[in-house]
């Protein structure tokens, strides 16, 4: 024992660099990080002795200039004269308002259509997997061509335009329809739809509070339909309650005044929402089936309506399932809105298109179609991903 402890204590070997795995790691990463800067390097090196031997001129300066192309609908004031920047605004606003619109009326109806492949009733079943099994297997583009079709096409022109209910006018060139005379106060009942709508909040907060602190249900549903009725009908009757309509009428050949929805609007809208819809039908059935049947028989036992045990007790725990599917076909249906351009409604890509002919500046507007696309994804993601987080169940 005592030699031992003479000895010194042995070393450990030494481990060279291109025997640690940590040291190689960080190698091959600096080593890839530098071929694909090398990569981007050459490439854009490229498109500018490319561009400069064609006398092309690169950079946004070119947004200032006038615009000088129409654009049939808009939801800002618009004309030739506005530069390009606006007009792809004007593009930007009308792609919003048919991916936020789509979004909606296609969780409506595939949440519907989902829970009708579930009913007990044969028919109905039938008929809701049918529509499912037919629509997600045609083409969205083909279904957007037919969808124009039976509305662009197949109306008379605006002298024989049909007249179903009085001031309400279809023709091929959209829908006309009464709409309210320029008053002050609706900027006032717009903000009272906010204000209603945040209080819709809050009181759902305070009954889900109420109900799990004292056992207490409370008719939220019918409160919240009551609150943004009242808060803007009293606005209204406060403002004076102006009844004013601008109603559509024929001058020449076609109508004058109103509200108006352009066949490809209409058409673009229909074929998102129905081809969007028949997944979503998917997902929610899907979801619902996850839900053990054991909590449906719990509920049934306790007295709970059909309706009741549906809307408390299985879609709460579906939706754990179902959000994170839908978010990738809410995705898909805001993307999907680019084919807008194959039937001439004025989205981002059409007027980015144009632009682009007018003006050659093609990388510059491929450019901004995938920043903008890029951000409204990274957008919708972000929110879907926060509710997700927010109605998982959390472990104690």
């Amino acid at each position: 024992m005592s030699r031992n402890l003479g000895n010194p204590a042995p070393q450990a070997p030494r481990r060279s660099l291109i025997n640690d795995p940590n040291a190689r790691a960080v190698f091959f990463q600096i080593l890839v990080l530098g071929g694909v800067a090398l990569l981007g390097w050459y490439l854009v090196t490229n498109v500018l002795e490319n561009l400069a031997r064609q006398n092309i001129a690169t950079g946004f300066s070119f947004l200032d200039r006038e615009a000088s192309f129409a654009i049939g609908e808009s939801l800002i004031a618009y004309s030739p004269a506005n530069s390009y920047s606006h007009a792809l605004l004007v593009g930007f606003l009308n792609t919003i308002k048919v991916a936020v619109l789509g979004i909606v009326l296609a969780t409506i109806l595939g949440t519907i259509i989902g829970i009708a492949r579930l009913s007990s009733n044969f028919l109905v079943a039938k008929l809701a997997s049918a529509f499912v099994e037919i629509v997600r297997n045609i083409p969205v583009l083909l279904q957007l061509f037919f969808w124009y079709a039976v509305i662009g096409e197949s109306l008379p022109n605006p002298r024989q335009a049909l007249n179903p209910i009085p001031g309400v006018f279809l023709s091929n060139r959209g829908m006309k329809i009464p709409a309210l005379a320029d008053d002050p106060i609706w900027i006032w009942v717009g903000l009272s739809i906010l204000v209603a709508i945040v209080g819709v909040w809050f009181l759902a907060r305070w009954a889900r509070k109420r109900q799990e602190a004292t056992g207490q249900q409370f008719p939220i549903v019918l409160a919240s339909i009551g609150v943004l009725i009242a808060v803007p009908l009293l606005t209204w009757l406060a403002g004076g309650a102006p009844t004013a309509l601008d109603v559509p009428e024929l001058q020449g050949f076609n109508f004058r005044g109103g509200s108006n929805m352009s066949p490809e609007f209409a058409a673009l809208l229909v074929g998102l929402t129905v081809y969007t819809s028949s997944f979503i039908a998917e997902i929610v059935r899907s979801g619902i089936r996850a839900v053990n049947w054991g909590q449906t028989e719990a509920a049934s036992a306790l007295g709970l309506h059909r309706g009741t045990i549906l809307r408390l007790v299985v879609l709460p725990q579906a939706l754990r399932i179902i959000v994170p599917p839908t978010t990738s076909q809410y995705l898909n249906l805001t993307k999907n809105s680019s084919l807008a351009v194959a039937i001439g409604y004025p989205d981002l890509v059409s007027v980015a298109n144009t632009t682009l002919n007018q003006t050659g500046q093609a990388i510059e507007a491929v450019a901004i179609m995938m920043t903008v696309y890029l951000t409204i994804s990274l957008g919708i993601s972000l929110f879907m991903n926060w509710y997700n987080k927010h109605i998982a169940l959390v472990e104690r």
